[in-house]
């Protein structure tokens, strides 16, 4: 047992309220550009199978845009109540990106979001189109900026310290925004982001292609187009997925060669080192146990060199050593998933040139049990970067220790149960909901969102808005191009 103090719960609310947060903006960022696309190619070509897909997903994407809104409002709380010394020091250089991504990308994605959702029928479709465009952009530049803050943490630039505060102030914003390991992470996010909803898409698609051929029915076109989009998007994006996180890596061994050490297991320096497939590390005896060794491709993997040295954790102080046991597990599922994903791609390539992409049902079975490996995956990334940074929120300047709050340890637990138990009650049946939406087929001429609901906002309106003529003229009116849902709607 251990002593719990304030700032192991602070440590936990945090992780714990970023871990449900960072799932929903993903999962919007991609599966915003995956609707740009669907129209478009409506567009293009003219073909109702886009149209009902991008309706299908368009109530799916709602719900969980909503969540990733709500679920990101509670962390800039938790900086002024269990961070305050952190966001007092850094503020100066956060504070304005955090500024600049409200103003350029929530701003953008809120104001065309309604036109997104409920104007299909009331604008002209070309800019309803510009609004989805304009919404998934909103999305890339809001990620953008959170990156670029977070990556400043992990390798900081462009800032001089105040001798007599200690606060970080800006001197130049081109480096801070444009840090050393800014665009490798921006490129592992984005691609992370799209492999989340690929295998979601696939994952449903497989799901209802099973079921049909269970009832022995014929699968509809929506659900092969929608299947076949998916492992395209899987065959192409996993393998680029691991080149981009190969060149991370490259950049974390540069800047952050404790965290590689503690990835990796190593505790000596050395040339031609071994990979350590499994392992337990040992902070104590500072030895990694029942280790299976690859020989030399640690240092081949990592330098691109059999000669090229692989730091181990020894060279570090104990106090500056990130916790090895948690991220060396959390890198080989990120890494393992990473794989079987390029796998399943490889294995949706081979059966198309097959000729049994539709028929085979072991590909189906393995991209539905592949559906929440961009999620796991994320997240086992997520944790190896932040508990990698560790000992520092930014990293070689500021410990832990100094930007937790002055707060007691039953105040913040108290908030720590409280969160639980909202997250998982609110979250838990926005899930429940999106899943119950997964679960139904997409239809020829698939509804959408209600088109029917009013145009005129509250308040008083001329004429018979205000009731002064029959019941029939107090109904809300159409916008002007409203087309009616056709009776089978």
């Amino acid at each position: 047992m251990f002593a719990i103090t304030a700032l192991h719960i602070a440590r936990a609310q945090f992780g714990f309220t970023v871990a449900f947060h960072i799932l929903f903006p993903a999962f919007s960022i991609g599966l915003a550009a995956y609707l740009a696309v669907l129209e478009g190619l409506w567009l293009k070509t003219g073909r109702q199978v886009y149209l009902d897909l991008f309706r299908y997903w368009l109530k799916i994407f709602s719900i969980g845009f909503a969540m990733g809104v709500v679920s990101g409002v509670v962390m800039s709380y938790e900086f002024g109540t269990n961070w305050s010394r952190f966001a007092a020091k850094a503020g100066p250089v956060l504070g304005p990106m955090l500024a600049y991504e409200v103003l350029t990308a929530f701003f953008l994605e809120a104001g065309f979001l309604g036109v997104m959702l409920f104007g299909m029928n009331r604008v002209g479709k070309r800019l309803h189109f510009t609004a989805t465009c304009l919404v998934s952009i909103g999305t890339l530049i809001s990620m953008s900026w959170i990156l670029a803050s977070n990556s400043w943490m992990q390798t900081p630039a462009g800032y001089v310290i105040d001798k007599a505060t200690g606060r970080f102030l800006p001197d130049d914003w081109w480096k801070i925004v444009f840090n050393p390991s800014f665009p490798y992470r921006l490129v592992h996010m984005g691609l992370a982001a799209f492999l989340c909803v690929a295998f979601s898409v696939g994952a449903v698609g497989a799901y209802h292609l099973l079921r049909d051929r269970k009832a022995g029915r014929q699968p509809t076109e929506a659900v092969r187009v929608m299947f076949s989009m998916a492992m395209w998007m899987a065959a192409i994006v996993a393998p680029m997925q691991i080149l981009a996180g190969d060149t991370q890596g490259l950049n974390t061994l540069q800047y952050q060669p404790a965290k590689i050490a503690a990835m990796e297991g190593d505790w000596d320096t050395k040339g031609r080192a071994p990979e350590i497939l499994f392992g337990i590390p040992n902070m104590k005896t500072e030895t990694t146990d029942y280790k299976i060794e690859l020989p030399f491709a640690g240092s081949l993997i990592l330098t691109h060199s059999l000669d090229g040295k692989v730091p181990g954790l020894k060279q570090f102080a104990p106090a500056d050593r990130p916790y090895s046991p948690l991220i060396f597990f959390t890198f080989r599922i990120m890494i393992g998933l990473g794989f079987l994903m390029f796998g399943l791609g490889l294995f949706s390539l081979f059966l198309r040139w097959k000729g049994t992409f539709y028929e085979n049902v072991w590909l189906h079975r393995f991209a539905l049990v592949m559906a929440p490996s961009g999620f796991l995956a994320l997240l086992c990334g997520w944790i190896t970067t932040e508990v990698g940074r560790q000992p520092y929120t930014v990293y070689g300047l500021l410990r832990t220790t100094d930007s937790v709050s002055p707060i007691a340890l039953p105040g913040i637990a108290t908030s720590m149960i409280a969160f639980v138990v909202v997250y998982f009650a609110v979250f838990g049946a926005g899930l429940v909901f999106i899943l119950r939406l997964m679960s139904k087929e997409p239809e020829f001429g698939e509804p959408g969102l209600d088109p029917r609901e009013p145009t005129r906002t509250s308040g008083i309106h001329p004429g018979p808005a205000q009731g002064t003529g029959s019941k029939a003229d107090r109904r809300p009116r159409p916008a002007p191009g409203y087309t009616a849902p056709h009776p089978a709607e």
